[in-house]
């Protein structure tokens, strides 16, 4: 790569999480200097000349920013749910029509829980049914924000995201504290589907859109082996260690959701995405199947 490299810029916007942080050590590996842009950070929301001044010559930006879901559905949290996914979206895309030399290409975060509650069949891009309630609406009015914006010299890729695992984030340490206390068994009836991608996995394909010049628009971001509720959790207590574990059904999760101020969805809904576009492409998954994912990271 040369020294070039050491001149090549990324831009992370709500990059101080979870996959943020795996985001900003692998580019930084990679010889990029590595923006952040968060409340805290030096280039935050409040100020649109510093976010167009980072902008300005990166190789690609890639928006993560979104309060989590993983909380009561109340009015105060949805409103914070939504706003802080479509204002900080529009805020990034209006800072990239005021740039020179815009980057040239813009990640934007969705979800794969755009799609309806499958248990069926399998969610594609072009196949795909979106669903209705609140976190379908939610994933809608992000991506419509982001695909309003006109932009000729930057390309624009929705990575419609699955479950992301990975070594000590994201949801591994609450499934690994469920199976520890034995109650690892189903979850409600277990025959929901869980659409999963782990974290390197995300990296590489954010690496493989870039060099693939000719793509835009939706990508699923998911492993192309989904597993339904009973597997997920069988895996997890061989990879654990642990031989049994207590069925949880429907009406006991939601109790414990309540107290734990979170909600049932992201446990019952059933996520049933395959990764066609990429398939097709002949993007290669480092972690194809859930065993090997969650062996690396328990």
């Amino acid at each position: 790569m040369g020294n070039e490299s050491l001149y090549k810029k990324i831009v992370l916007a709500g990059g101080t999480g979870f996959v943020g942080k795996y985001l900003q050590k692998k580019f930084s590996e990679l010889g990029y200097e590595v923006i952040i842009i968060a409340r805290n950070t030096s280039v935050n929301w409040k100020n649109p000349d510093e976010i167009t001044e980072a902008l300005e010559h990166a190789e690609m930006l890639v928006n993560l920013a979104g309060k989590s879901v993983d909380c009561r559905y109340n009015e105060k949290n949805k409103n914070e749910i939504l706003l802080s996914r479509t204002e900080t979206t529009k805020i990034l895309g209006e800072a990239i029509k005021n740039c020179k030399f815009p980057p040239k290409i813009w990640f934007n975060s969705s979800t794969a829980t755009i799609y309806r509650h499958a248990e069926d069949r399998a969610m594609t891009e072009k196949e795909g049914e979106i669903g209705t309630g609140f976190s379908v609406g939610i994933a809608t009015a992000w991506e419509k924000e982001f695909f309003s914006f006109g932009l000729e010299r930057t390309r624009k890729i929705a990575l419609r995201m699955a479950i992301i695992l990975g070594k000590d984030g994201g949801v591994i340490p609450a499934y690994k504290n469920i199976v520890r206390f034995g109650l690892g068994g189903k979850q409600g009836n277990g025959n929901q589907m869980f659409s999963w991608l782990h974290i390197h996995d995300l990296y590489r394909i954010i690496l493989f859109l870039q060099e693939n010049e000719n793509l835009e628009g939706v990508f699923n971001c998911s492993s192309p082996n989904p597993v339904k509720n009973t597997e997920l959790m069988r895996i997890f207590r061989e990879k654990m260690k642990i031989p049994f574990g207590m069925p949880t059904p429907k009406l006991l999760l939601e109790i414990g959701a309540f107290f734990i101020r979170t909600e049932t969805e992201l446990l019952l809904k059933s996520r049933w995405v395959i990764p066609q576009r990429l398939q097709d492409e002949g993007f290669k998954f480092d972690y194809p199947n859930l065993g090997k994912a969650i062996e690396q990271t328990v």
